[in-house]
Formats: structure tokens, C-alpha cells, sequence
């Protein structure tokens, strides 16, 4: 099945949801229940996100979004909020996909790099960032913004011990 990617439109937002909520199922296999029980992120923040052109859409060859990236600007570089792909969809490198249209995102906004927050231990969180380009942030390196998201994640109840800040330099 051929795909693409393209910046998402507003009226997406619904269908972005599903996707999220799919793929938060399979957290419930490494020990995290309560992510895959989670309400997914706001149809609002979504269609907010589509207007500022900060949320990509993977699509299948009916247009039909599969997957999706939403960013959000961090202490001067574009933070990945999330990024999900339909479990029906994986295995066709479609978040390494989105991520190269983050970088387009950045490079647009003048930004130095990616960021992120993810699972130190989950195989698809932080190993495979770090296959894709991406390093561990030191403390030093975690910018004021960024460190304000990790206290709300942790006030949410996520363990931080077990999370990792990670960046991706753009290439010059």
C-alpha cells in the first residue's frame, strides 16, 4: 500500500484521536495500562495545531491519515508532542517518515534541532529515537520550557526516572 505525508487539515482531528487511542494499546504490553486507558489529546489541539501547519498526517492511497506528528515549539527547537501510527499501519516506516517532515518543520521555523520526551525502556520510545539520530539530553541541556512539560508529565503521573529528554541536530 503506497503512502504519503502531508500537513494535516483541521476536520482531521477526530480521526487523529482514534489513531492515538489505537496505538496507545500497545503500552499495555510493557506495563503501562493507564497510558493505553488515557484520553487522547484534544480534537481542539488538534485542529489549533493544523492551523499553525505544526501537525503532519501520514495517509494511505485513500487520503485516509494512518498516522500522524504534532509539534509544538520548545525552547527554540520543535518539540514532538506525539507521534502515533495505526498498529494496522506499522512496520512501513511511516514515523521515520514524519519525523523528516518535523525537520522540514523546524528548518522552516529556523530551529536548531528536534526534541522530545519519551520511555527510556520501551523499544519503540527511546531505542528507536536513538536509531533514528536522536541523544539523550543532559540536565544542563534541558531548556526551561522543556523542563516545565516534564514537571506537568510528572505531576500526571509519569514516573520520570523511567523517561528521557532527547534531541536531533538538524543537519546543516
Amino acid at each position: 500500500m503506497p503512502y504519503a505525508i502531508r500537513l494535516a487539515r483541521p476536520d482531521e482531528a477526530g480521526l487523529l484521536r482514534e489513531i492515538e487511542r489505537a496505538a496507545a494499546q500497545a503500552f499495555i504490553t510493557v506495563g503501562y495500562p493507564a497510558l493505553a486507558a488515557g484520553e487522547p489529546t484534544a480534537a481542539e489541539e488538534f485542529r489549533a495545531a493544523a492551523a499553525e501547519n505544526m501537525l503532519a498526517v501520514a495517509v494511505d492511497d485513500h487520503d485516509h491519515p494512518v498516522g500522524f506528528l504534532l509539534a509544538a515549539e520548545l525552547d527554540d527547537c520543535l518539540y514532538v508532542q506525539e507521534l502515533d501510527v495505526h498498529p494496522d499501519h506499522a512496520g512501513h516506516r511511516l514515523a521515520s517518515g514524519l519525523l523528516d517532515v518535523a525537520d522540514a518543520m523546524a528548518r522552516q521555523r529556523h530551529r536548531p534541532a528536534l526534541t522530545l520526551t519519551t520511555f527510556r525502556d520501551v523499544p519503540w520510545n527511546a531505542p528507536y529515537y536513538a536509531r533514528l539520530g536522536f541523544v539523550p539530553m543532559s540536565v544542563a541541556e534541558i531548556g526551561p520550557d522543556l523542563r516545565m512539560l516534564i514537571q506537568r508529565q510528572h505531576a500526571a503521573g509519569l514516573d520520570i526516572a523511567k523517561r528521557v529528554a532527547m534531541r536531533r541536530p538538524l543537519p546543516a
